[in-house]
């Protein structure tokens, strides 16, 4: 499933269509479709309306919002197969739910093969944040060592179903959990509160870590491309994720896979003591 360097990849590569007008919305799988707030009927819903000026693309966590000039927004979670994308010429055209022809010609298209993502539509964004967005914690690019420590303390869960708590820190999934443990050196199963130190650490890794796999464009392991059909790259770093059984990277022992919340979990015994 995409995580948050995927998503922040493809807002990225959608920056072309700011400043762009909605001239023809093509609605073709309303049942993935529905409306932030007061129910409105599927059959008017276009989330991007012919004439609409798009002036913005937000992020928070896994969710992308395109925000236009009369405050309408379109907001996009694109589940485990979910794909953004413009003038998608050589891209197998089924599975494609809805398109929205642009001013200078070009096509934006969602795709969803598997269909766990879905759009939304709201009034404005106040609405997004206040209703859709209102149970999600910080965006983890923003998380801070008193968020982690406050959580840790409050639970007695492992650390990594902590993680992967989208109230805790918008935008973690199991792909940069593994990683960023890894890098501050704790293990995916410990219960305990973390130490100042640590939630210093960890909160640190997963902003390193976040950033380092936007700047390789996300990791694509199956199904993610950006909006302009382009897979990323950060799946090349992956120092633990996918894995185990495999040397260690840094102290050549063997990785351990496990399962934590129900996920595949991978880390090293020895660089990860506690």
């Amino acid at each position: 499933m995409p995580e948050l360097p995927e998503v922040e990849s493809l807002r990225r590569s959608l920056t072309r269509i700011v400043g762009r007008q909605v001239t023809r919305p093509e609605i073709l799988r309303p049942d993935v479709t529905s409306w932030i707030g007061e129910p409105r009927s599927r059959e008017a819903w276009t989330g991007l309306s012919h004439g609409d000026e798009i002036v913005a693309l937000h992020r928070h966590g896994k969710q992308l919002a395109i925000e236009t000039r009369g405050g309408a927004v379109l907001v996009i979670h694109l589940g485990m197969s979910g794909q953004m994308l413009l003038d998608a010429v050589r891209v197998e055209r089924s599975h494609t739910h809805a398109r929205w022809t642009l001013d200078d010609g070009s096509t934006l298209s969602f795709r969803d093969p598997r269909r766990f993502g879905g759009l939304w539509s709201g009034r404005n964004m106040t609405i997004v944040r206040d209703v859709l967005w209102k149970d999600l914690g910080p965006d983890a690019l923003e998380l801070s060592e008193s968020t982690l420590l406050a959580a840790s303390r409050a639970s007695g869960r492992a650390i990594k179903s902590i993680l992967l708590d989208q109230r805790v820190a918008a935008g973690i999934g199991n792909i940069y959990a593994d990683e960023a443990l890894f890098d501050a050196g704790i293990r995916p199963t410990r219960r305990r509160s973390l130490s100042v130190d640590q939630a210093h650490r960890l909160a640190e890794s997963i902003r390193v870590t976040l950033r380092a796999a936007v700047e390789r464009g996300g990791s694509t392991l199956r199904d993610y491309v950006d909006a302009n059909g382009s897979s990323g790259s950060a799946q090349h770093s992956h120092r633990v994720y996918g894995r185990g059984g495999e040397r260690c990277t840094v102290c050549g022992g063997i990785l351990r896979q496990i399962t934590v919340s129900q996920r595949t979990t991978v880390y090293c015994p020895h660089c990860q003591p506690a």
